[in-house]
């Protein structure tokens, strides 16, 4: 899979990690919830923007990898990772 734009950007709310993740048959908007990275990436709550967006930097591999196993087995956009993703994908 490429990674077509991987310049993520935190929800006006705070509640996600937004990115773009491309490959040869399509692509998809992805999110990774701020609850996922509490739980399992170190982020501890309250945390700065700049923060979350080091955690995600941080654990990329890992997001990429569990984003694009959802994009195979889910078909469609979006794709939105949550805590439960990471622990039976992570």
């Amino acid at each position: 899979m490429q990674v077509l734009d991987f310049a993520p950007g935190l929800s006006p709310d705070g509640s996600r990690i937004a990115f773009h993740l491309s490959e040869r048959t399509g692509s998809a908007e992805c999110a990774i919830s701020r609850e996922a990275f509490e739980a399992h990436l170190q982020l501890p709550p309250g945390a700065s923007e700049v923060r979350t967006l080091k955690a995600f930097d941080d654990g990329r591999n890992r997001i990429v990898a569990v984003a694009e196993w959802n994009m195979r087995t889910r078909p469609g956009p979006p794709v939105c990772l949550t805590s439960r993703d990471l622990v039976t994908r992570g």
